[in-house]
Formats: structure tokens, C-alpha cells, sequence
């Protein structure tokens, strides 16, 4: 992959003015305080799902539609790893034969993020107990995703029917995210098809979704006759030149996730681009605003952004040698920022509120979810507090 990035420069940070014990006690109060929430949130939730976003402190129960409910059994299954309480996994089994009725009877299936669904729900249940029901819900996830792959364009559609001419074309940067699912697939079945359309599609988003100063378009439209390239433009952010954040997160986190399975050095490179462009616009508590333009307005802040960007830098960390002279850095920052989440964000015991995560932003055009909790906000927080606090083998 030879793709030219600028390398905006990581602007200076101190290093260790975190007190580094502090933070540990701090993490472990917030690792109790996520299990009194998920405690009390099982039998509320009452085998249904939580929507995308709170109102009022609260979330609306669906049935297994659209597509974030895999967020919530993910963090069943980060539950259950926090303290091996088999409630929490018989909690998560539960939502295992409902995503098989999903993927088997494709309903609200018409999405890429096929790949965040059963990653989080199915094959998370087969790495950490080999159930082979779910490996083969998820192996048909998989074959509806590689359905949707486009070899003319070389990109996985977001959205809609395939047959839609409006959306014929279009990757979005979250399809980073569901690759996973395409290279595990290969994985099981030694099929390269699921593997080789992953890495066609990242290459494909990282010479057209990736701006030349690293920051990111949230979607892109691809011609599906021609292969050519067509334009960029928002759906999520500020403006079509703009850099959403919860995109510039998605890219650091998910160019990673290629790199773990195709040893390509450069989606490395790539994410640190991308995450020296987030670092370098965060505001004074490092929590960034909803979209990395607004820096120094009073706009809405995302903290879902920011919990998925410390996921993905401290991903950054384990894939750099210790030698690297920024990588001390990136964990400084994932470290600051998640301090100021565990310390400004995180919703209370006292709180009358079902989410973990405060203060994130779905869709600001729409005024959907602005300034809410939000289901994948709660999960990222709690991988990023997983991963801080013991050893973890992440489901991507």
C-alpha cells in the first residue's frame, strides 16, 4: 500500500504529570461503579436491547434492530471477563440465539456494520468459550457482509439496499470497524474471499477517505462501474471539509484492527497520522468536541469519540516497539483523556440515568442523541477501562 499522508507533527506533551497511582484507584473505583450499573441494568433490560442513545438518563428497549446492539452484550461479555460472575456471561448467551434469528431471517441486515454486530455479540461468545453456535451465526454475518462488497469500486457499501442507486458507491470510515469480521472469517474457514475484500476496502479507505493532512471525510462515493473515485462529503460532521471526531476515532481504532491481521506496517503509520490530527485538537479536559473544527467553541463535546480513541491509541502502543520515540505519548494521552472521562463523565451512582458514558453526540444535524449517553460510547469506555486495568484478548 503506497499512499502519501502528511505527518502533522505531534504537538508537545509532558510526559508523567498524571499521578500514575491516582489513576489506578481511580480506574478501579470506576470498574466497580460500570458493575453496579450493569447489574442494574440486566433485569431492566429484561432481554431487549438499549437504542442508540439516552433521553432523559434513560434508554428505550428494542427488540434486535439496527445497528448497535451488539454494544450492550459486549459489555455483558466485558463484564464477565472483569470478575469471571457467570450472570454476566448467562446474561450474554441469552442475546446469542436472537442474533441468530437476525443474521438467518436478515432482518435489518442491510448495513455494513454487520461487523460490530456479531463481533461483539458471537464472536466474542466463540473466543471466550468455543460456542460453536454463535461461531456459525457469525460466519453467516460474515457471508451477508462479503455480500455487499463491490470489486469494481473495491469498497464494502454502507447502507441500504444494494440495488439503491443513492447509495451505490459510498464508504463511510465506521466500515473499519467490521473488517474484523471479514479476516476472522478467513481465520475459520480458510477462505481468502472474506479476507482479501477486508484488505481491498481498507486500502480503498485509506487512499480516499484519508485527506493529505490526515484528517478524514466520514464518506466517500465510489463510481461501482468504473472503480473511480467520485467525492467526499459528511453525513455525520460539521461540514463536508470538516473532520468529524467519532470518524477520526474510528480511523486510528480501525486501521489498527487491519494491521493485526495483515502485518501491514503501514495502516500503523496511517493510524498514528490520524491519531497526531485528534491529539492536537482536543480542548483543555482532552475530551474532544463532536467534531475536531470546532475547537475553541462552545459546541457540544463527544465522549464516545474520546473513549474510542483511547481504545485505539493504546492499540497504537502495543503495535509500536518500545523504541519509538512518540509512544510514550500516545499513552500519556490515552491515559489523560481516560482520566478525564473516569473523572468528568462518567455518570454517578446517584445518577437517574441507564448509561455509563455522559455527554456524546449521535447525529447533531438531526438533534439526535446531542449531548446523551450513547450504547457504543458505554461499551468503548468499558474496553478502554478493561484494557487498563488487566490483561484482555480483544474480540475485533
Amino acid at each position: 500500500m503506497t499512499i502519501t499522508i502528511a505527518k502533522e507533527k505531534l504537538l508537545p506533551v509532558e510526559l508523567n504529570q498524571l499521578d500514575k497511582i491516582a489513576l489506578r484507584q481511580q480506574l478501579e473505583n470506576a470498574r466497580q461503579q460500570v458493575l453496579r450499573k450493569i447489574d442494574r441494568n440486566i433485569p431492566k433490560f429484561d432481554g431487549k436491547f438499549p437504542a442508540e442513545t439516552c433521553e432523559n438518563g434513560h434508554y428505550a428497549l428494542t427488540d434486535n434492530v439496527e445497528w448497535t446492539t451488539s454494544f450492550w452484550s459486549g459489555q455483558l461479555w466485558l463484564a464477565w471477563e472483569m470478575t469471571g460472575d457467570d450472570k454476566y456471561r448467562q446474561a450474554a448467551e441469552k442475546h446469542i440465539t436472537s442474533f441468530g434469528n437476525r443474521i438467518a431471517n436478515r432482518i435489518d441486515t442491510a448495513t455494513h456494520d454487520l461487523g460490530f454486530l456479531y463481533t461483539l455479540s458471537c464472536v466474542s461468545a466463540w473466543r471466550l468459550t468455543g460456542n460453536r453456535e454463535s461461531r456459525g451465526f457469525a460466519l453467516l454475518a460474515a457471508d451477508a457482509l462479503l455480500e455487499r462488497f463491490n470489486p469494481q469500486s473495491g469498497i464494502i457499501q454502507a447502507w441500504g439496499n444494494l440495488c439503491d442507486p443513492e447509495q451505490a458507491g459510498r464508504m463511510i470510515i465506521d466500515c473499519n470497524m467490521n473488517l474484523p469480521l471479514l479476516y476472522w472469517a478467513t481465520q475459520q474457514t480458510g477462505d481468502a474471499r472474506y479476507a482479501e475484500a477486508a484488505r481491498t476496502h481498507a486500502h480503498q479507505a485509506a487512499k480516499y477517505i484519508v485527506r493529505p493532512d490526515a484528517s478524514t471525510y466520514h464518506t466517500y462515493y465510489m463510481d461501482t462501474v468504473s472503480g473511480a473515485p467520485r467525492f467526499g462529503n459528511t453525513h455525520q460532521g460539521y461540514a463536508d471539509d470538516s473532520c468529524w471526531s467519532r470518524g477520526q476515532a474510528w480511523g486510528i481504532y480501525g486501521f489498527l484492527l487491519s494491521y493485526r491481521y495483515t502485518g501491514d506496517k503501514d495502516q500503523v503509520e496511517l493510524s498514528r497520522r490520524l491519531a497526531h490530527y485528534f491529539l492536537n485538537r482536543l480542548p483543555e479536559d482532552d475530551v474532544c468536541h463532536w467534531d475536531l473544527a470546532l475547537l475553541g467553541t462552545d459546541q457540544a463535546r463527544d465522549s464516545s469519540a474520546a473513549a474510542i480513541a483511547v481504545c485505539g491509541l493504546l492499540d497504537l502502543v502495543t503495535a509500536l516497539p518500545a523504541t519509538d520515540a512518540s509512544r510514550a505519548c500516545y499513552e500519556e494521552m490515552a491515559l489523560r483523556i481516560m482520566a478525564s472521562l473516569t473523572a468528568n463523565y462518567l455518570a454517578g451512582d446517584e445518577e437517574d440515568c441507564d448509561g455509563l458514558l455522559k455527554h456524546s453526540v449521535y447525529h447533531m444535524a438531526s438533534g439526535k442523541g446531542v449531548d446523551q449517553c450513547s450504547s457504543w460510547g458505554d461499551y468503548f469506555y468499558v474496553e478502554a477501562l478493561v484494557r487498563l486495568t488487566q490483561s484482555w484478548q480483544p474480540y475485533w
